[in-house]
């Protein structure tokens, strides 16, 4: 997976852990696609405080997901109900399948 997508996910799933600087800087250069120079005009401060920012939220990011494991489980559960959906169920079990497909939002 590439780097920029992953570590968006991680954003999602473990976003609200960072300060709101973080989150607003992380949001900006993994979502927004905006660059380093971007964000510290916007922001008025320098290019490289903007990469030392990213970088902590990152590697918090990161750690995060070592200990916790989120996207590993969700990443697995998603293929889980792959295979099952390549399975001949019946409607019932079908219906099942959508809804938690549904409810974890795949």
């Amino acid at each position: 997976m590439e780097e920029k997508v992953e570590i968006s996910i991680l954003l999602s799933l473990y976003g609200a852990l960072l300060t709101k600087t973080q989150q607003k800087y992380m949001d900006l250069y993994y979502n927004q696609d905006l660059s380093l120079s971007e964000i510290g005009d916007n922001e008025k401060i320098t290019r490289q405080a903007v990469r030392t920012i990213l970088i902590k939220s990152k590697n918090k990011l990161l750690e995060y997901e070592k200990d916790l494991k989120f996207m590993k489980k969700e990443k697995n559960i998603g293929k889980l109900l792959e295979n099952l959906e390549n399975k001949d169920l019946n409607q019932k079990q079908k219906c099942i399948v959508t809804k938690i497909k549904n409810e974890l939002d795949f």
